[in-house]
């Protein structure tokens, strides 16, 4: 909103400053400050009401330290995490761009997933939440309709020549639809899922979408129940989820920016660099939160935050084409994943085999296998941020590191 009035007063009035609402880089910063301010100053309103509510985590016996001290502390926090990004987008974006708007879409649908799941809990007591089956069709309802947008919607292009030589009469028959994506640490790394079903042979590009909205529904699905599972131990979620959406704001900008994305021979992705300022509130939103989410946490940002922080890492990841980089830049997720995965299935297996189920963990997800070990929470927290900047960094010099 403030873009708009900024930009008439500007054109018409001349007033000086105005003109710096046109640099995405402002705007960024006055997003975090924002979204910081927010979080921080209304969040600890927000802990009172949920508190004077009773909306407190009901917390199960998994015989782990200091897990008894943490029943009834306030849950929906996410609810800090979601208003703190929206209101900064808001007021600081381009309202008119189809990738900002894909990301408040994102936030506000899975948002209300997490939410009702939470108030199943809180609520109906029910501790189950809600049911999988519908978490799970909601969460591809999300990834069919992002995918849907991605693939047909006529402002999301590439530029498939470098626009730094064409003048900017020319530039815009360079934009083209595509489904390219980037093979991170390759020299020549675009890849076209089209070439995945070119065997169909002539007009085989006609029936991508049949490949490319499959492929965002996974990942949608896929990284928020691995944000999910993150959350289960005091700042674990919010900090590693921080460090991954600045990796993600780093492409961003850079595949947003034509003179970088040149430079740096990238995919030049126009209009993508207004997600930047997304990112800066959402990445202000998260940090606000950690002021009350750290160890001891005065509020847990349940399954309404935990699950719209997948989502919304997924979406920025397809939308700026660094998908394929999940594995890597989202790994502490993967490998909370992958404990509950190695888990399940080990014990079914030798249950099946032995007569008697056994563990390859202690508990999972994983952060619950160092608890089970002794480690202190806030050990754990720190070190599995320390490696979640290690995979960040290892993804950013993925961009020369080819």
């Amino acid at each position: 909103m403030l873009y708009y009035l900024f930009d008439y007063l500007s054109e018409y009035f001349h007033i000086p400053g105005a003109g710096l609402f046109q640099y995405i880089t402002f705007r960024s910063g006055m997003a975090i400050l924002f979204s910081l301010l927010i979080s921080t100053i209304f969040g600890k309103r927000i802990i009172n009401y949920l508190r004077r509510k009773q909306i407190g985590e009901t917390v199960r016996e998994l015989g782990l330290e200091g897990q008894n001290e943490k029943a009834g502390t306030p849950t929906m926090g996410g609810v800090i995490i979601i208003i703190s990004t929206l209101i900064p987008v808001l007021l600081f974006a381009k309202l008119d761009n189809i990738y900002v708007l894909l990301l408040i879409l994102t936030t506000i649908w899975m948002g209300a997933i997490g939410f009702l799941d939470d108030y199943i809990k809180i609520f109906k007591k029910d501790k189950e939440g809600l049911k999988g089956r519908f978490k799970v069709i909601g969460q591809i309802g999300l990834g069919l309709i992002v995918g849907g947008i991605l693939y047909f919607h006529p402002d999301v292009t590439v530029r498939e020549t470098p626009s730094i030589l064409l003048d900017t009469e020319t530039v815009s028959k360079y934009d083209v639809k595509s489904t390219d994506t980037t093979i991170p640490f390759f020299k020549n790394n675009e890849f076209d899922y089209g070439q995945l079903i070119s065997w169909l042979g002539e007009g085989y590009e006609n029936y991508v979408w049949l490949i490319y909205i499959p492929m965002v529904i996974f990942i949608v699905t896929a990284v928020s129940n691995g944000a999910n599972l993150t959350d289960g131990i005091d700042g674990l979620a919010a900090g590693t989820s921080a460090i991954t959406v600045l990796a993600l704001a780093v492409f961003t900008f850079i595949s947003g920016n034509v003179i970088l994305s040149n430079y740096l021979n990238v995919m030049y992705i126009p209009n993508s660099g207004e997600m930047t300022i997304f990112i800066a509130a959402f990445v202000g939103a998260l940090i606000g939160f950690l002021w009350y989410n750290t160890y001891p946490a005065q509020v847990f940002m349940g399954d309404t935050g935990s699950l719209t922080i997948g989502g919304i890492i997924a979406v920025l990841a397809i939308a700026v084409r660094k998908e394929l980089l999940i594995p890597v830049l989202c790994g502490v997720f993967l490998a909370e994943n992958l404990s509950v995965v190695m888990q399940v299935s080990y014990f079914k297996y030798t249950k099946k085999r032995y007569g008697e189920g056994r563990r390859i963990f202690l508990m999972s997800p994983l952060h619950h296998h160092f608890q089970k070990k002794g480690y202190h929470e806030s050990k754990i927290v720190t070190r599995f941020w320390i490696v979640a900047i290690f995979l960040a960094i290892f993804c950013v010099i993925s961009l020369k590191l080819r």
